[in-house]
């Protein structure tokens, strides 16, 4: 599994977010109170999904526990927040350098995808994680529970030489 190193702009989303860690898990919730509303976001950009993890800054993975909370965010990301719905959030994603990679599968191996990221490619890599957004992409149709669900994984990251 070999990623694409892509630099991204600063994006504007509108969404819902929702504080949580893994042993306390309500994306589904999240994205059942976000999905009935998406259309009536305007100045959208297309028609992708964002689930994005946002931790408090200076958080060191390894000391990540399914206990540690996080912001998590679903969300589209626009041109202006202009006549954001009352009922949704704005959130400015800083943007910089991402490894892009393709989970493809059902959500519930996504973990496979993590570890393999965290554990193999990253220590083998140039790369370290940096402290920005992590988030998945994917469009309207996407099914987690299909075997062949396709989704983008994009892990913030930094030239080691950067430190």
């Amino acid at each position: 599994m070999k990623p694409s190193i892509i630099r991204l702009k600063e994006k504007k989303l509108i969404g819902k977010f929702k504080v949580m860690s893994l042993s306390e898990d309500s994306t589904k919730a999240l994205w059942q109170s976000f999905m009935p509303h998406r259309k009536a976001i305007p100045h959208r950009i297309d028609e992708k999904l964002y689930n994005m993890k946002v931790f408090d800054s200076g958080l060191d993975v390894k000391q990540l526990t399914p206990a540690t909370p996080f912001v998590k965010w679903a969300a589209v990301e626009v041109e202006a927040y202009e006549n954001t719905p009352e009922a949704m959030d704005t959130y400015t994603m800083k943007g910089g350098l991402y490894a892009m990679f393709l989970h493809q599968g059902p959500a519930s191996t996504f973990h496979e995808t993590l570890k393999y990221i965290h554990t193999v490619w990253m220590p083998s890599s140039e790369y370290q994680l940096d402290d920005r957004e992590h988030f998945e992409r994917f469009d309207e149709h996407y099914n987690p529970a299909d075997p062949n669900a396709v989704e983008e994984v994009w892990i913030p990251i930094k030239r080691g030489t950067d430190l």
